[in-house]
């Protein structure tokens, strides 16, 4: 237990304090989600505007960025799942199709590209979690996409950028949110299977 908890010797009462409001908050986000309930946005949200400030002081600008990317997926996510209308109906839960895989992939390029950028520019290409950053990013920014849109598949996105980040956070010091991706990897499996139970029940035909 010592060694898990000693790269926190240095850090300011503040920063623990913020950073296990920030992993209660996501862990409701995620159980929510789990749930298929539109509580996962305003739960997220408060949690992603955390991790922005801490990861900004910790100069991890990659992982910043995916916080940044879903404070702004969640607001995008809570108008869909929000808007009810004779003309609009709740956004049901569907599988990925042809469009989704497209979109996905150049999502997955771009925010790559995108963090490669950041990351020459901050000069961060000096450790080796730099390059496993940059993939966790794009598989992250496919998977909240993907949330937002209400698809089954957006689980197995997270469920990978999740068990990779696993290690990627304690390698960099930060247990207690590497023990919240283990939590997440957990909770992740089970909501893809709750989401499938979802998506075979509304498509039964009678």
């Amino acid at each position: 237990m010592e060694v898990l908890f000693e790269p926190y010797k240095d850090y300011s009462t503040l920063h623990i304090v913020l950073e296990i409001v920030a992993v209660l908050f996501a862990v409701a986000s995620v159980l929510y989600s789990k749930k298929n309930n539109i509580r996962v946005y305003p739960t997220g949200i408060i949690s992603t505007l955390i991790f922005v400030y801490l990861l900004y002081k910790w100069e991890l600008f990659g992982d910043m960025i995916i916080n940044v990317y879903y404070f702004v997926m969640s607001i995008y996510g809570w108008y869909l799942w929000s808007t009810i209308s004779d003309s609009k109906p709740l956004l049901p839960i569907t599988k990925l199709n042809r469009k989704d895989y497209q979109a996905s992939t150049l999502i997955f390029i771009f925010s790559t590209i995108f963090v490669v950028l950041v990351y020459f520019y901050f000069e961060k290409f000096g450790v080796w979690w730099s390059y496993v950053d940059i993939f966790t990013t794009g598989i992250f920014f496919v998977g909240m996409y993907l949330l937002a849109k209400r698809k089954v598949g957006h689980w197995i996105f997270l469920i990978v950028g999740d068990f990779v980040s696993i290690p990627l956070y304690y390698f960099k010091g930060y247990t207690i949110t590497s023990l919240l991706f283990l939590m997440y990897t957990i909770i992740a499996i089970f909501g893809y299977l709750e989401w499938k139970k979802l998506w075979n029940k509304e498509n039964q035909t009678v």
